[in-house]
């Protein structure tokens, strides 16, 4: 069994969602079963989207830091800060891509559009992603963007109450409406506003895709 070793803290609420599901995850029968996981959860990395230098600079530390103390697999629950990739792995260790492993599982769905739900930098990263791989992406448009980002600031200040949740899924059916066949909950703090059944479309959680590809990568 391999230790993961996990950059956390962006946000601090769905970093521990995150780690929940992978013990969630994790066929085991005992304490030992389990997966060893080594985390620096960070709240003060700099910002991904209007420090992007500055935020690969103190990711590509956390990852040494992790390497140090014994990780064998990295792994980080913020799609956003993918886009700093190259300071993450230049630490020498497998990174699971969490933007790769989500456009697989939401290409299963035989979606021929798929809706994003991320930040402006993540959901620059699954346009990329989906249009690579053939699917078109849908977004939100218009007041919907700032909907979205004022949802998800409203999670990292313990918001998840059900004015919160309403309006996260009105967005997802905003997409739905656009066109879209299935929606990307590419945002880690998404899913903890919105549920499978708030959205009338599948919807691929990418906290929960990063979780079980994390068992696969550990478990031997």
């Amino acid at each position: 069994m391999k230790t993961l070793g996990v950059l956390g803290g962006m946000g601090p609420a769905a970093t521990v969602a995150f780690l929940a599901r992978v013990q969630a995850l994790t066929p085991a029968q005992g304490d030992a079963d389990h997966i060893r996981v080594v985390m620096d959860l960070n709240p003060q990395v700099p910002d991904r989207n209007t420090r992007p230098g500055d935020a690969e600079a103190e990711l590509g530390r956390m990852a040494e830091r992790l390497k140090a103390a014994g990780a064998q697999v990295l792994a980080m629950p913020c799609n956003t800060a993918h886009a700093q990739k190259p300071g993450i792995v230049a630490a020498g260790l497998p990174f699971i891509d969490m933007i790769a492993a989500t456009v697989a599982e939401a290409k299963g769905y035989d979606a021929r559009s798929i809706g994003i739900l991320a930040t402006p930098g993540g959901e620059a990263l699954y346009v990329a992603a989906l249009t690579a791989a053939g699917v078109k992406p849908v977004v939100l448009q218009g007041e919907d963007r700032a909907a979205f980002m004022a949802c998800v600031y409203g999670v990292k200040r313990g918001d998840v109450g059900v004015e919160n949740r309403a309006a996260m899924a009105r967005l997802a059916e905003a997409l739905n409406v656009a066109g879209a066949d299935a929606v990307i909950a590419g945002c880690t703090e998404v899913p903890l506003l919105l549920d499978p059944a708030d959205v009338s479309v599948p919807l691929v959680d990418s906290a929960e895709v990063l979780a079980k590809a994390c068992v696969r990568a550990c478990i031997d």
